[in-house]
């Protein structure tokens, strides 16, 4: 992990210049689709989210990459920033992290040209409590704690108002915050970086926390969650991203065909037990 966090810093730096420099070029240089071209035979460097990223990842590493003929090479990052930020500029291939409503916010704010590849897997978020053994006991005058990026801080208030915690303006969509929130019902609510509220159980009565950093924490979803969101048309699947016009590099290709094969569907559910559920099949 304190390497993880030293190359985050690193990439941290180099990352801002680099986005200014290129936030006035388009996203199909052609200087970049030829060296994408002529990078056949390099490893294919992806940017991943500890868990369930990066195990998925080294998973087909270990398992299937050499076989299928490909080089992978798997880079830990712990937060939703720096891995669209390194692909965009180059200093990794492809990430794996994220779902579409937060990648359109994402690029909206940042003039970044990121696009999905391939989906792979489902993280159902859910509500936790170190203190409170249902969502019943949950009572006015108590503090819950949400993700404060845009996309995730909106899926976690539907899962509150779909579970009568409070009550939402109508038609408000996947970016709701705060603010759209008409009943709170004398709840008190924090906000705090995705990666940060599990360390806040111990702080709060309640806290919504996404399924990878869940994991992260020895929390099993399926089993110690409150309420844990639905997978039918969940519109929240994980997939493998990159920069806009690298979507034909056939490393990018090899590496999205194995993650949805039948042996990644295997290690997903023998691994997670329904806490990640795969997201390919017939009805991809």
């Amino acid at each position: 992990m304190r390497k993880n966090i030293k190359l985050a810093a690193g990439i941290a730096a180099t990352a801002a210049l680099a986005l200014g420099l290129t936030a006035c070029g388009t996203s199909s240089d052609p200087s970049s689709s030829k060296d994408a071209a002529g990078s056949a035979d390099k490893p294919l460097v992806v940017a991943a989210s500890p868990t369930p990223h990066a195990d998925i990842l080294n998973f087909v590493k270990d398992n299937l990459a050499e076989k299928a003929g490909l080089k992978l090479e798997v880079k830990e990052f712990t937060d939703y920033v720096l891995p669209n930020t390194a692909t965009e500029t180059g200093q990794v291939d492809a990430n794996f992290f994220q779902h579409k409503p937060y990648l359109d916010d994402f690029n909206k704010k940042n003039n970044t040209h990121i696009v999905p590849v391939v989906n792979v897997h489902l993280e159902p978020l859910g509500l936790y409590s170190k203190s409170l053994k249902s969502v019943k006991d949950i009572k006015a005058g108590q503090t819950v704690a949400v993700p404060n990026d845009t996309t995730n801080e909106g899926r976690a208030l539907h899962l509150l108002a779909e579970n009568g915690l409070i009550t939402l303006k109508d038609g408000v969509g996947t970016d709701a915050k705060l603010s759209d929130i008409t009943d709170k019902k004398g709840l008190e609510f924090k906000e705090l970086e995705a990666a940060t509220v599990p360390r806040a159980l111990n702080d709060v009565d309640a806290a919504v926390i996404n399924g990878n950093y869940a994991i992260e924490a020895k929390l099993s979803p399926s089993k110690d969650a409150l309420v844990l969101e639905k997978a039918e048309g969940n519109p929240y699947a994980n997939f493998l991203a990159v920069k806009e016009g690298n979507e034909k590099d056939a490393r990018v290709r090899k590496l999205a065909e194995l993650l949805n094969s039948p042996e990644v569907k295997k290690y997903i559910e023998d691994t997670y037990k329904g806490s990640v559920i795969p997201a390919f099949g017939a009805a991809q």
